[in-house]
């Protein structure tokens, strides 16, 4: 890898999309429409030139009659056209490349291999940083760099992002974007031909912009190279490792999908491991812990105070957090005493989950026992339900009602020392749930859709922390 180059395609001031079509609906001159540098496009086909106009992009017939520096190059062209696309791509001394073109080694055909192979000992010879071949290539949203349409832009965030499958690139960085967390820098790339995992991560670990890193990985090529990237990233940031691909019929999938090789869960599990990283297993947990992560103080221990709005919520609740390995323990003498001073509604309880029943509507009383249960010596963690069915029957009658709870949560959240996260359970009230989900990751709250999700990540992080100590 060339950083210097390779930080040239990921922070690029000019950019060309070679070979776009009218058929695929110029999908890449759109998905850069955002691109707030130079955007050029390359076509020898006529009959695509007014289209391209129309977009109000300039056109040329080849990358080397662009009259300036390009930075980072876009390549849709048929495969067999590609290693004259490549060879050009040297000759301009671009930052990178990224081949958009599948049909490669991912085919296991002879001529899909031997054309991999060509354009495998171009780039090599000539140091060029190539993205691919059959990847979605690099996501920059503060400079409007996409890999989709329907990715944000002009806001950045502290998560950088590496994977294999463009499919799961484009979904975390849209997904996790309404969970709160956006994208510093995203990368697809595909068959990694030249280019692979452990150079992302070289990248990812000293970008100042990037505080935690997350992986997706059907295989590595090198696999000693790979396992001390990942170790010395890890010494600089969290990095959380999704391997996919972990049974028989997952590893003919990846065979097909980017030509990887399938390796052992159990070993592959004891390395991440070992080498400092965390284990996930799907794109939820790659959210939910993130979350943890970012937006939660780290977790002291495995003691929580768990605050449920009914009784039969608190059963629940409890069921959840115990069942991977956190405890609910009774609080101390003198927070019992507090809350004896006004915790008095006949069918709640302040043990421990507790059950604040009709104390709930009152915004004052919900902080008050927040207060309580955080500053308690017994407690590492504190986890609020909001149970929107429940509170809707306050918000109709008095709208700003939750606007004004998220205000009340942020205040309690700034002066709580301890872990804090909020489960909403919102019933058959699902769009008012993503709301409100919006609202609290605005105020750096991180929140789960139920307990489960809320217990596993809070439990994994706290683990992973509590190794990295040890």
């Amino acid at each position: 890898m060339d950083r210097k180059a390779l930080d040239r395609a990921f922070n690029p001031r000019c950019v060309a999309v070679v070979g776009d079509k009218m058929a695929t609906g110029y999908v890449w001159l759109r998905n850069m429409s955002t691109f707030t540098g130079k955007l050029y496009s390359v076509q020898i086909d006529p009959s695509e030139l007014p289209g391209i106009e129309k977009l109000g992009i300039k056109n040329y017939r080849s990358l080397l009659d662009i009259p300036e520096a390009i930075d980072y190059v876009l390549v849709a062209v048929p495969r067999g056209v590609a290693p004259r696309i490549i060879a050009d791509c040297i000759e301009k001394r671009v930052g990178g490349v990224s081949l958009f073109t599948s049909g490669f080694a991912e085919t296991h055909s002879e001529e899909g291999s031997a054309l991999q192979e060509t354009l495998v000992q171009m780039a090599l010879a000539a140091k060029l940083n190539l993205i691919g071949p059959n990847c979605m290539g690099v996501f920059n949203p503060k400079l409007g760099v996409r890999q989709d349409v329907n990715q944000y832009h002009g806001r950045s965030g502290p998560v950088g992002f590496i994977s294999q499958s463009g499919t799961h690139a484009i979904f975390f960085s849209q997904v996790g974007a309404r969970h709160g967390l956006l994208i510093s820098k995203s990368v697809s790339y595909g068959n990694g031909a030249v280019l692979d995992s452990a150079d992302y991560l070289d990248y990812l670990s000293e970008d100042d912009d990037t505080k935690v890193i997350g992986l997706y990985v059907e295989g590595v090529k090198d696999g000693r190279r790979f396992l001390n990237s990942l170790r010395q990233a890890t010494r600089r940031k969290p990095v959380l490792v999704w391997k996919g691909g972990r049974g028989e019929e997952g590893n003919r999938a990846i065979s097909s999908h980017t030509a990887s090789l399938a390796s052992n869960p159990l070993l592959w599990d004891s390395l991440i491991k070992q080498c400092g990283a965390m284990n996930i297993d799907n794109l939820d947990e790659m959210i939910d812990c993130m979350k943890v992560i970012l937006y939660v103080n780290p977790p002291q221990g495995k003691r929580v105070a768990l605050v449920a709005q009914s009784g039969g919520q608190s059963v629940v609740i409890a069921d959840a957090f115990t069942r991977v390995g956190l405890t609910a323990p009774l609080l101390s003498p003198s927070s019992y005493q507090q809350f004896a001073g006004f915790f008095n509604i006949i069918g709640g309880t302040y043990l421990n989950p507790l059950d604040t029943s009709w104390h709930a509507p009152s915004i004052k009383d919900s902080v008050r026992i927040l207060d309580i249960v955080s500053t308690d010596a017994n407690i590492d963690s504190v986890v609020a339900e909001l149970s929107l069915p429940f509170l809707s029957q306050i918000w109709d009658f008095y709208p700003p009602y939750l606007d004004d709870l998220v205000a009340a949560l942020a205040d309690f959240k700034a002066r709580c020392s301890k872990a804090f996260v909020v489960v909403i359970s919102a019933g058959q009230l699902e769009e008012e749930g993503l709301s409100l989900r919006g609202k609290l990751a605005e105020r750096g709250i991180a929140s789960f859709p139920s307990f489960d999700r809320a217990a596993r990540a809070l439990a994994k992080v706290a683990h992973y922390r509590q190794s990295h100590l040890a």
